[in-house]
Formats: structure tokens, sequence, C-alpha cells
């Protein structure tokens, strides 16, 4: 879309004109407003329920393995939220919207309301149908990434288990679902399926599990083609059991996929333990073949790992035709808070600052959603607000004992980084 402006918070679909005076002021001036809580819930692989996925891991409110999304809904954790946005109040689990918001980044919060500020008479119509869909149905994923865990990657057992012993092992399991029972998740989304207008697919690693299928299935059995698809995907698999996820794809109207890929090579490998970055190219160049016309972006999660490499590896794929300048949304990194580009020494930050100044200088004329340049521009933003270089000792003691364990280096592919020792 050519009218398309990235960084305005006005409503796509509805234009505040047509709005009263209160839903004019939700939707553009407040600054605790989000409609999510109207039109969604989300749930991690762990069964524990937020309003959404930005929300604060401290603050869920309830337990999906307990009780039905309908229920959690319509409890007090929930009504209280929407209480709190619709009278101005902040709320702990929304703060790292508050935080983002502050740097100059585009927050979650301020996306959910362009996007889905069309539903705004839902907060006098307090129904739980649920038209945005996020539900993480397991941790199912074939790569144990620097920045995650256990609650998202099943992959990562096998690390945690050396890391915490034996008795952690013996408490949890490898793989786990988010519902009551194993298919509890997809049969209750069944009953919102007809108020569905977009669904997020996140992990684990969406692309493996076979509930994203089944889904795309009965999106087709139903002719909702209409259905708006977001991906968050390590874009390492696109089959599975012979059914391949670009065929599905040319059918809908708009497929946005964001690829995590936070660097190129030895960095891809290192960061996202399990790739082959010789696969997610070729998955990139077949996808270029196959459905041209699905947006395709990468979505970096920007840490202390990948800063200075990052502007690299996104020239890199533009020079290569693989992407456009403005393909690139940067995802900053707020937790684990020892992985973030703000415990950086001043020497280092100096030298992150220089390398996406100059980027920006490139990038700027060429970006015309600028996304990927108010990224970077609020990454320096971010990174200059708060001085946590004392979680320094932190960073490296949790390099060593992964390396430790995984019998690699971070010199090795990240050679850089000796610069913050």
């Amino acid at each position: 879309m050519t009218d398309y402006q990235y960084n305005s918070a006005d409503p796509v679909k509805i234009q505040l004109s047509e709005l009263d005076d209160r839903k004019r002021f939700l939707l553009s001036e407040s600054k605790t407003f989000c409609i999510y809580p109207w039109i969604h819930l989300h749930a991690y692989p762990t069964g524990e329920a937020y309003p959404c996925c930005h929300a604060e891991m401290k603050h869920n409110v309830g337990s999906c393995r307990k009780t039905s999304l309908n229920q959690i809904w319509n409890d007090q954790p929930m009504n209280d939220l929407r209480h709190n946005m619709l009278n101005e109040v902040k709320s702990e689990i929304c703060g790292r919207c508050y935080e983002q918001e502050e740097s100059g980044f585009f927050s979650g919060r301020k996306s959910a309301n362009k996007h889905h500020g069309h539903k705004i008479h839902r907060i006098d119509e307090p129904d739980f149908q649920m038209s945005y869909w996020d539900i993480r149905f397991s941790n199912l994923c074939n790569l144990s990434c620097r920045s995650c865990g256990h609650i998202f990657s099943s992959s990562w057992f096998k690390d945690q288990t050396r890391l915490a012993g034996i008795g952690w092992a013996n408490n949890n399991l490898p793989l786990n679902h988010a519902g009551r029972f194993q298919t509890d998740m997809w049969e209750q989304l069944l009953e919102h399926i007809d108020y569905v207008e977009q669904i997020y697919f996140a992990g684990g690693e969406p692309l493996l599990m076979e509930e994203h299928y089944r889904i795309l299935e009965e999106l087709g059995r139903r002719r909702r083609f209409d259905v708006r698809l977001i991906y968050n995907t390590n874009f390492t698999h696109t089959y599975l059991k012979g059914k391949s996820v670009f065929e599905y794809w040319k059918k809908f109207d708009s497929v946005a996929v964001g690829a995590s890929l936070d660097g190129s090579g030895k960095y891809a490998e290192y960061i996202r333990k399990g790739t082959n970055w010789g696969d997610v190219e070729q998955n990139r160049k077949d996808m270029m073949e196959i459905c041209p016309n699905v947006d395709f972006y990468i979505s970096p999660t920007l840490s202390i790992m990948n800063a200075l490499h990052l502007p690299d590896f996104h020239r890199d794929w533009v020079d290569r035709g693989l992407i456009k300048a403005q393909d690139l949304n940067v995802n900053i990194l707020q937790d684990p808070a020892h992985y973030r580009i703000d415990i950086a020494t001043t020497s280092f930050k100096s030298m992150i600052q220089e390398k996406f100044e100059k980027h920006i200088e490139w990038l700027k004329p060429q970006d015309g959603l600028q996304r990927a340049t108010v990224g970077f521009e609020s990454a320096i933003n971010f990174m200059n607000a708060t001085d946590n270089s004392e979680l320094l000792p932190t960073f490296w003691k949790k390099t060593n004992e992964l390396d430790h364990i995984r019998r690699e280096s971070i010199f090795d592919a990240i050679p850089e980084i000796a610069e913050i020792q």
C-alpha cells in the first residue's frame, strides 16, 4: 500500500473523524489504551495467559491449563486491566510497551490500535469474540536460540537439564502444550473462527506445528482467504509431512512473514543454535519463486550479540536482492536483561552508535516505510537511555556456561564481542 504510513498511529480501517470524542481519544491520544484486551487473549506454551505477547511475563492473567479462555477473559485481572486502560492508569503488565514508546519505537500497543482500531466499538460490547489470534500451541522448536529458553523451545531441554540439573529435568517435560489437553486450544479457537480477522503464528516454531496447518486447512475449507496471516518464524523449515507452506500462502489475500534472522552465516548459527544458514537462504530464494507476492521481511532480535553485525547483514541481503531496504523490523531485546544492548560499555556503545548512524545514512533514502530507519534510530535511544553495564558479568557467566555445554566459543562467531570483556 503506497499510502501506508508505518509510524502513523491512525487506524487503517476507519477514519478517526467517524468516532465520538471518547473513542477518538482512546485510539489517538491515550497513553494506556490498547484494543487487544477486547479482541484477544494470548497463551504461552506453559499455559500462562496474557493480554498479548508483549506483556511482562511475571504478570499473567490466568492459566489455560486450569480454565478456559472464556473464563480467563472474564475474570478480574482482565477486567481490571481494561478498566485501567480506559482511565489512563498504567498497568505493570504493559511495561514493555511503555519502555519502547519512551525510546521512540512503534510499540505493540500502538500497532494494535492501528490495525485493530476498527474494533473500538467492542469497549461497549464486551462479549468474548477473538478477532485476533496469537496462541502458542506448544514449545515445539528445532532451534535453541541464545535469547530463548525451554519455555519457548523444546530443543532447549537438553541444555537446560545440564544447566539446572537432573532435579529440574524430573519436574519438566521436553514438550509442553498450552491447554488443558493437547487439542484444547484448537477446539476453543474453532468457536471463534467466524470472528477471526488476523492470526499471528509464532512459537516455538509455527511451521513445524500441526495446529498451524490445521488452521490453514480449516480456513481454506470455509473459504476464509480474507483472514490476514502474520508469522514470526525461524524460517529453517517450510515443509511439514510433505506439505509446503508456500502453497498455502499463495491462496490467501494477505500474508506477512517476519523471519527471525539475527544475522548471517556464523552469527546466525551461533545465536540461533541449530540453524543451517544455507537452508535459510535457499528457503528465501524458493519463496521468491513460488509466492513472490507474500510480504517478507527480516525480524531480527537486536541484542548485544548482533548489534555490530546487523547493519552488515541487512545491507548484504538488500544488495543481493533478497529483500528491499525497508524490509527489516527491529525487535529490541528487553529480556533476558543480560543480553540487552544497554549492557555495553561506553566505548562499545559508541561503536554501535557510529555503525548505526552510518547505516541509517545509507538506509533512509531507500526506506519507503521508514520502519527499518526508525528501528535503528530508536535502538540508539534505547541503548543510551540506560546504563546496564553492571550486567556484563552476568552476560559473560551465562555465555561461558552455555559455550562450555555446546562446545563452542562466542569469540569464533562474534569476535568483536571481545571489546566488552
